[in-house]
């Protein structure tokens, strides 16, 4: 919610609504590999795998494609039931216009609407949906309507920007990686803004093809991508290869080289887009460490020594600095 690892803040999110109706969540959280007492701190992380079984086992639970954060649960089906109505449109605007028409003949379903006005077209998500305090349904609608357009069209739909009508959460650095755009909080509405051209694209996917998608979804729809649209985009899949074939990530200069930019320029727009090279850097360290501690084969200090610290000590005091926790008490949540 790709390969970046995912805050607890969405773990937490997503096991509402099944709090709610009173389904114990211990053994969820247990059969996905998630330690319970993660929820408690804030910097704790996540892996997609992980994730991706803990939504699988509360689709299952809930019976109900909402996880229990709607208004009136969807039932299982109802997505697929849109993507066959949309799928016999002959573009993207007419799909889209839709799906917005299947998703109102449910009440207490969520309030959806595409506008263009000029150059642009916006899609919304207009209503507050149930007891989604979190807003993680909202967003969720977001980003897999967002994904579903590119995948029918056949080309990942670049976002202009996205906006929410909510004050920034604790996690809001978590956006414009998981948008691709610039992001904005406390607007009027909940909304992605895309180039209105799109919508006469043609929609090139057949039934066989929405079948196959279907056996994966929304978990293929969900996961998080890195599209390469930011700069921060492109210097994060840099450096993540470069670890992959040496523990020592290139600097700044060799980076910036690599795109094409100067140094300055590089510092320039990576602060334009909240982030900064140190950042990107700790960040693909701090997910490789998470993926290596999960899959549980790896010995500390060669996880370490792979990931580019020359002792242990300074590999403890990074990845407490990251997640609140040690390499070794984590390692043994996930195995408890």
């Amino acid at each position: 919610m790709g390969k970046g690892t995912i805050t607890v803040h969405h773990v937490r999110a997503v096991l509402r609504g099944a709090e709610r109706r009173g389904l114990d969540t211990v053994p969820l959280l247990q059969a996905a590999g998630i330690p319970p007492l993660l929820l408690g701190d804030d910097r704790a992380r996540v892996t997609p795998v992980q994730f991706a079984l803990l939504f699988r086992a509360l689709y299952r639970a809930t019976q109900d494609e909402f996880l229990g954060l709607g208004s009136a649960p969807s039932r299982p089906g109802t997505f697929a039931m849109m993507c066959y109505a949309s799928l016999g449109c002959r573009d993207l605007g007419g799909a889209m216009r839709r799906g917005i028409a299947f998703y109102r003949l449910f009440p207490g379903g969520p309030e959806l609407a595409l506008t263009a006005d000029g150059p642009e077209a916006v899609f919304a998500v207009r209503n507050e949906l149930g007891r989604d305090e979190d807003r993680f349904l909202t967003e969720c609608l977001l980003i897999i309507s967002h994904r579903l357009c590119s995948w029918l069209v056949g080309r990942r739909i670049p976002l202009l920007r996205a906006s929410f009508g909510y004050p920034p959460p604790p996690h809001k650095d978590e956006y414009p990686s998981l948008f691709g755009c610039p992001v904005r909080f406390g607007q009027a509405r909940t909304e992605a803004v895309f180039d209105a051209r799109w919508l006469t694209a043609p929609l090139v996917r057949d039934e066989a093809a929405l079948e196959q998608m279907l056996r994966r979804s929304p978990f293929e729809l969900l996961s998080r991508r890195a599209y390469g649209t930011t700069v921060g985009e492109q210097v994060h899949r840099d450096l993540g290869r470069a670890l992959l074939a040496s523990p020592r990530l290139p600097s700044l200069d060799e980076t910036a080289a690599r795109l094409a930019l100067s140094p300055a320029t590089l510092r320039r727009r990576l602060q334009q887009e909240g982030t900064s090279f140190q950042q990107l850097k700790d960040a693909v360290r701090r997910d490789a460490a998470i993926a290596g501690l999960a899959e549980g084969r790896e010995p500390i200090a060669e996880l370490a020594a792979r990931l580019g610290f020359s002792e242990d000590t300074s590999f403890h005091r990074a990845f407490r600095r990251w997640t609140g926790t040690t390499p070794g008490a984590y390692r043994l949540g996930q195995r408890r």
